[in-house]
């Protein structure tokens, strides 16, 4: 009895000692906030667990998103023995003596073994190989937890055995959830303490949908706090060494801000624009937005003055998909560094612009004839496609031909100005209006 009571008073005393992230890991799939792709009735999870099936599966997901939380909440539902082992330290001799203890349990007892590697991308060649048998001859239930892309990380013969599930960001009201269960649940802080509503918000924005650095400020403000009950944002920055971005995602803070990111940019100063680039990161803006506006831009303050400022606008939005914050600040910054030098033209908007007002205001005339489609049947006997002249059968690719409707004939919408790139492509569009004139 003695040593249950010992037991029992070790056990407390160590969760007493545990991170709030850790106190208030989910126990059920129910519990778990977020990924309701991956959790709802039907899903390949949840059938999995309430099957009881064996199972190899990889989650790949930005940080604090619950990959570990699901791993455990899988082990605990389906009453396996749960081992984790993380990919930066361990090596192939941990990983095969985890697989030995699991056959011997299975053996032994029949005590069935879920085998969870965190940061599995970590794993070279020959680590990973060493974990094929076990998953083959379902030796043990394999979890691999990842933030990087599998399909670039992980050996083909394991994704092949394998079921992906990818885990979303947490969004903003998830992160308000898994506070107030940590505020009012007695595993957590048991109703000890109130969040101010902008110190909620705060913390809200620092986290950026990562639940577990939403717990562990919250954890180091409550400290701050001490003995008074209510948790300020006065709290929450000394706790965090952060301040406060007065900026509303939804107010005019959002708005001038983008303005003066966006006119920065224009303007070319790279430094204005990475500070109000930094400003958005910090407050929280979605990265997706603020990529968004910088591929805008790239067309219509730059456009053809350095046509590479799309592509490597464009990169940096995938860059934000792929890799999330906060790595892709890296990929944001460069692209806003690359458009804030590069030099500017509004042809292209001017362009667009111009010729839309064109058709709105109707002049939108018939297409020639020579260019009309000419394939169909009876289409020649209209007089469709007669008298066109294919370019490529000419000197430079280029032949003089009427394209227009006759009612824009004599419009001129592109307008390049001598910045940059654009002085080359003026002089290309000169000599080909001078071809196509005849």
């Amino acid at each position: 009895m003695s040593e249950t009571l010992f037991d029992d008073a070790g056990a407390e005393a160590q969760r007493s000692q545990e991170p709030l992230a850790v106190r208030m890991r989910p126990r059920t799939l129910d519990e778990v906030v977020g990924q309701r792709h991956l959790l709802g009735e039907g899903s390949p999870l949840r059938r999995l667990v309430e099957d009881d099936a064996p199972m190899s599966l990889f989650l790949w997901g930005p940080p604090g998103t619950g990959k570990t939380t699901l791993a455990t909440v899988v082990s605990r539902a389906t009453q396996r023995r749960f081992v984790e082992l993380s990919a930066v330290t361990a090596g192939v001799k941990d990983v095969r003596a985890v697989i030995d203890e699991a056959r011997r349990q299975m053996g032994m007892r029949g005590t069935r073994t879920l085998l969870f590697v965190d940061e599995v991308h970590r794993f070279n060649k020959t680590q990973q190989d060493a974990l094929l048998p076990a998953v083959e001859n379902r030796w043990v239930s394999f979890i691999g937890a990842t933030t990087e892309n599998p399909f670039f990380s992980v050996v083909s013969p394991l994704m092949s055995r394998s079921l992906l599930l990818t885990l979303e960001p947490l969004t903003d009201e998830d992160v308000r959830a898994v506070l107030e269960r940590a505020l009012t649940d007695e595993r957590g802080l048991g109703g000890r303490y109130t969040l101010a509503g902008a110190a909620a918000e705060h913390l809200v924005r620092l986290a950026g949908g990562d639940a577990r650095r939403s717990l562990t400020y919250l954890e180091a403000a409550a400290l701050v706090a001490g003995t008074r009950p209510e948790i300020g944002v006065a709290d929450v920055e000394r706790a965090v060494d952060r301040h406060a971005v007065r900026y509303d995602r939804s107010g005019d803070q959002h708005y001038d801000v983008v303005s003066a990111f966006i006119k920065s940019m224009r303007g070319s100063d790279v430094d204005a624009a990475l500070h109000y680039l930094a400003r958005m990161i910090e407050a929280g803006e979605d990265p997706r937005f603020i990529a968004r506006r910088i591929v805008v831009h790239a067309s219509e303050d730059v456009g053809m003055a350095d046509p590479m400022a799309l592509q490597v606008a464009v990169a940096a939005a995938q860059a934000v998909e792929l890799v999330g914050l906060p790595e892709a600040r890296i990929n944001l910054a460069q692209a806003v560094i690359h458009i804030a030098l590069a030099p500017k033209s509004n042809a292209v908007i001017g362009a667009i612009d111009a010729a839309l007002g064109d058709v709105r205001a109707g002049r939108a005339g018939p297409v020639p004839p020579h260019l009309r489609d000419g394939h169909y049947k009876g289409a020649r006997e209209l007089g469709h496609g007669e008298g066109y002249k294919y370019a490529h059968d000419f000197p430079g690719g280029v032949v003089a031909q009427r394209y227009a409707p006759d009612s824009v004939a004599e419009r001129e919408y592109y307008r390049p100005t001598t910045h940059g790139a654009e002085r080359r492509f003026g002089e290309v569009l000169e000599r080909i209006k001078g071809v196509l004139r005849g």
